[in-house]
């Protein structure tokens, strides 16, 4: 059926995206796409759907006569995550840590600006970005009154968007290999840093994405759906809807040390960053043999480096914890153990839905989705210089449907090479076409309710994915816009300067439009209230 009418390829991550928004049931939505798959792959065939069923489920953690390392490693360290958090919390260390903020960060704004330059410093992986970042500013967002869903985007935009345009992170240096190959072909002498700077120059998403950002932040300008939460947070009134479904929430009937300090929540932290980033320097440099940090980031086992620091972070948050509380009764070694099993056990929703994301992922890459989409780029048949435009937007929606932008511009990234050299032999084009790519790539990412980086972002600011994905839209749907515009401009004129300050003009117009609709702030409507 699929080999007849492959637009039905786009079918299942289409209902599980649309089930999403409208039911707000994550778990659900995503089983249906995984249903979909599957039946669309077996022709509907009852047996061979069940046994197709089964076998997904035992590629999540054995494949190809081998376990499945990093899905096994990123479940770890989710569960080390949540125990380190809950170790922290009956330590006292989040307690002294709000006390601690509530002297030196004064406003709901000055905490939201906290948590955007935790996330563009954390630069080095999107999964490490969103789920520490969150975990670390929950506790001063929640004191001053910021919704989850707020936290949710500022931690998600400022991860992503800035990770993409950093050669010195897990994604710039995978993108700068995949690049590689395809500017030995063309005529361009630059090399692969300097043409992989130039795109993210190019890269008109994740710029007006990170202005964007800043100015939601200075301005506090919140719209749609995000300003009822950030409206009904202000008013003291919850920062999480009373029927939210929440990953990584952990109860609060731990007990609690009196006189924690704030050391026992940062030490813990600041070793898991530097054990992170430890991990991916040694675990890449040991594949590349190489001790180049380029070579290293393009080959670390994020996964592997991911638990080397989430080990070594709980061992030392352990410490702090036994060491605080060894004197009191109510803190026995069960006690410590069971708290620290609720922390873990706090992660369980967030692994239920990002298990069922990487099998729809799975699904949809066997029946064809991306390859769909790459289709329509080689059948269009546009002036080279207008495939620009066009591959921001095919790689938005191949992006957005399959959850994933790595498996995107690692179809398309080769795919535009190939055009563009074609098409363009001087290579003047290679570079926007590579923006634009990447661009489009990073929007669906950041868009989709199927991205494990949505789930993630999601997990870290203890906020429930649909909520997130429903709040996030309008904003990422600004910066789309203001992207689509620079890369027209950029088609009409050959000019990246004209592309990139219409972009910027874009944005600018749509910012203040919005401005003008929602002048007072969500702060000074509870004031009035």
């Amino acid at each position: 059926m699929v080999e007849s009418f492959p637009i039905l390829t786009i079918l299942p991550p289409l209902v599980a995206i649309i089930m999403v928004i409208a039911t707000r049931k994550v778990l659900a939505s995503l089983a249906s796409g995984v249903i979909l798959s599957i039946l669309l792959i077996t022709n509907f065939h009852p047996v061979e759907s069940l046994k197709l069923l089964f076998s997904s489920v035992l590629e999540l953690f054995w494949a190809d006569g081998a376990p499945n390392w990093y899905n096994i490693l990123i479940l770890a360290f989710l569960l080390e995550l949540g125990a380190i958090t809950a170790i922290v919390l009956m330590s006292g260390g989040t307690q002294a840590f709000s006390n601690w903020a509530r002297k030196r960060v004064k406003s709901r704004r000055d905490s939201q600006i906290l948590t955007v330059i935790l996330g563009m410093v954390i630069f080095i992986d999107d999964y490490f970005n969103a789920l520490a970042v969150g975990q670390i500013s929950r506790p001063i967002s929640d004191q001053h009154k910021v919704s989850r869903a707020k936290l949710a985007y500022l931690v998600d935009s400022s991860s992503a968007p800035t990770v993409v345009l950093v050669p010195l992170s897990s994604w710039g240096a995978s993108i700068i290999g995949i690049m590689a190959p395809i500017l030995a072909a063309s005529a361009l002498t630059m090399s692969e840093m300097e043409v992989f700077l130039r795109s993210a120059a190019m890269n008109f998403y994740a710029i007006a994405a990170i202005i964007l950002l800043w100015v939601v932040v200075l301005w506090q300008l919140d719209f749609g759906s995000m300003r009822r939460e950030e409206q009904r947070a202000a008013s003291g009134k919850g920062v999480l809807a009373d029927k939210d479904d929440v990953p990584g929430q952990i109860t609060d009937n731990l007990p609690t040390h009196d006189r924690g300090t704030i050391r026992a929540l940062a030490v813990p932290f600041a070793v898991l960053v530097v054990g992170v980033i430890s991990g991916m320097y040694l675990t890449g440099a040991r594949a590349a043999d190489s001790w180049s940090a380029l070579d290293a980031m393009a080959n670390a086992d994020v996964a592997m480096a991911l638990n080397i620091g989430g080990i070594a972070g709980l061992l030392i948050a352990l410490t702090y914890c036994i060491r605080y509380t060894r004197h009191e009764e109510k803190f026995t070694a069960g006690v410590i153990t069971r708290g620290s099993l609720e922390g873990a056990k706090s992660m369980l929703p967030a692994i239920y839905i990002l298990l069922l994301a990487w099998m729809l992922g799975s699904l949809i890459s066997e029946l064809g989705t991306g390859a769909y989409f790459a289709s329509i780029v080689t059948s269009l048949s546009v002036t080279p210089i207008w495939l620009v435009p066009v591959l921001f937007l095919i790689a938005a929606g191949m992006a957005f449907a399959t959850g994933t932008s790595w498996g995107s511009f690692g179809i398309l990234l080769p795919l535009a090479g190939e055009i563009m050299n074609a098409a363009a032999p001087d290579g003047t084009l290679l570079i926007p076409a590579f923006g634009a790519v990447l661009a489009g790539s990073v929007w669906g990412d950041h868009s989709s309710p199927i991205s494990d980086t949505t789930i993630l972002s999601s997990t870290g600011a203890g906020c429930s994915v649909a909520t997130h994905v429903n709040t996030q839209l309008p904003y990422a749907f600004v910066g789309a816009a203001a992207a689509l515009t620079g890369y027209i401009l950029f088609a009409i004129t050959s000019s990246a300067l004209a592309g990139f300050v219409s972009m910027i003009i874009g944005l600018g117009i749509i910012v203040v439009m919005l401005k003008s609709r929602n002048r007072l702030t969500v702060e000074e409507v509870a004031a009035e209230a």
